[in-house]
């Protein structure tokens, strides 16, 4: 049996998935409807998706009406990433399900009801394989130019969709290999300054899973290889360059969901911990003369370029910044989506702030210290303040309990297009918590 060939059978027939993986389901698919539906009110760039796609169709855009199936995985999957707010796999680093939640809401609305036992299977399978994929990468994807957490996602999110269509394992690898057909995700999408692509990436290869799973239902043949193949996913985004160890062992018996981080802050998982020690030192700005940020392998592209870091022009790059989030967190006290509006980018204050933001090199630090973090604040009167911290609050060793999701969630479906009253939202996030007892997933998420 080749590498596909195993990987498909699991993506096609696993079914005895333990109760803590469940869990550990119900829980990011909470996180991320939130986050979705606070977008859907919030973030400017994913409105066009909203716009192209909206229409006829059985299929709800959270927030607004309905489309075709593709299209709402497009309007949904900008909204998946556009705040940054959603979970993440530290350990990689990923967004595992930025794309396999709007894909996956398509498809339980596209055709016949779908229970909430099968949408929970599906998504379990697709976090888990891309959590997989990216620990069996030898080198990293940027080394020939290619963004990670889109190309990863996508095959994630292929899988739920091919799951959910009901689909067996050859037809399995042929949904795969139709997401390799569409699948691009260039690397020049987080150095251009101007660009929101960043924010609404997971529309690509979201709708690219949906069009991949309805096409393969309907017969047409994909590739023999597409994981291994001589131009398959790892030849081509990866040079060849991995192992399958990490891919297969413990296979449909760990499953690593239940190692899912959780934000309470809705920036890149690479600025929480200075955040947190920003909000813990809780220095008045104006004693502050100059901060130096711990900067590893992976939080270098948080402080690069620096005059960039510290002014950017977009939501999305002051997400991705470091000297503009810890500046947010010491002159308001927070770091919540109001720090992110026009306003708030062009404040003075905390564009001043960022201005004494400069980095501090840690070379030891390496991918496994993707969520590190360390502050060493020089005081206007001589003194200097130091503080690290190495695990980031909402990771599985420092959770957000089920109660902080539910507050959370209630606090973005707050914010949708289509605001929702507090009780009516606390009532759709146990029922979300509760899912697998539910006859069609789809009704639900009607919102």
């Amino acid at each position: 049996m080749t590498l596909s060939d195993e990987i498909c059978a699991h993506i096609a027939g696993t079914t005895d998935i333990p109760g803590p993986a469940r869990h550990a389901t119900r829980r990011f698919l909470l996180d991320g409807v939130g986050v979705m539906l606070a977008a859907s009110g919030l973030s400017a760039e994913a409105r066009a998706f909203v716009a192209v796609g909206q229409g006829e169709g059985p299929c709800s855009i959270l927030g607004h009406g309905t489309a075709a199936a593709p299209f709402a995985a497009l309007a949904n999957g900008a909204l998946g990433h556009a705040l940054d707010f959603e979970d993440a796999y530290d350990a990689v680093p990923l967004h595992p399900n930025a794309s396999a939640i709007p894909a996956a809401l398509a498809m339980v609305q596209a055709g016949r009801p779908v229970g909430g036992h099968d949408l929970v299977t599906a998504l379990t399978i697709g976090c888990d394989l891309v959590c997989r994929l990216g620990h069996s990468l030898t080198r990293p994807l940027e080394e020939r130019g290619w963004y990670p957490p889109m190309l990863l996602g996508a095959i994630g999110a292929a899988a739920v969709a091919a799951r959910l269509a009901g689909l067996d394992a050859a037809r399995t690898r042929d949904a795969l290999s139709l997401m390799l057909c569409q699948l691009g995700a260039p690397g020049e999408i987080r150095h251009s300054r101007g660009t929101v692509l960043r924010a609404v990436r997971e529309a690509f290869p979201a709708q690219g899973a949906v069009v991949s799973a309805l096409l393969a239902t309907q017969g047409v043949t994909g590739f023999e290889h597409p994981l291994e193949g001589e131009g398959g996913f790892f030849s081509l985004y990866a040079g060849g360059h991995y192992d399958t160890g990490p891919l297969l062992d413990g296979l449909a018996t760990r499953w690593y969901g239940e190692d899912l981080s959780f934000k309470p802050w809705p920036a890149c998982r690479g600025t929480h911990t200075a955040i947190e020690l920003a909000l813990r030192l809780n220095l008045n700005p104006n004693d502050i003369a100059g901060v130096q940020v711990m900067s590893g392998e992976v939080q270098r592209m948080l402080v690069d370029p620096l005059p960039r870091k510290q002014a950017p022009v977009t939501a999305i790059d002051a997400k991705f910044s470091l000297p503009f989030t810890l500046a947010a967190a010491f002159v308001r006290g927070r770091v919540t989506l109001a720090e992110f509006d026009a306003l708030s980018l062009c404040d003075p204050a905390i564009l001043a702030l960022a201005a004494k933001v400069t980095p501090l090199d840690r070379p030891e630090w390496g991918r496994d210290r993707a969520t590190s973090g360390g502050l060493v604040v020089t005081l206007t009167d001589g003194r200097v303040v130091a503080a690290e911290e190495h695990q980031a609050l909402g990771h599985p060793s420092r959770p957000l309990s089920d109660d902080d999701l539910v507050a959370k969630f209630t606090a973005c479906a707050a914010l949708s297009a289509r605001p929702m009253a507090a009780d009516d939202a606390d009532r759709l996030a146990w029922q979300i918590l509760t899912l697998d007892d539910c006859r069609d997933a789809g009704a639900v998420f009607r919102v």
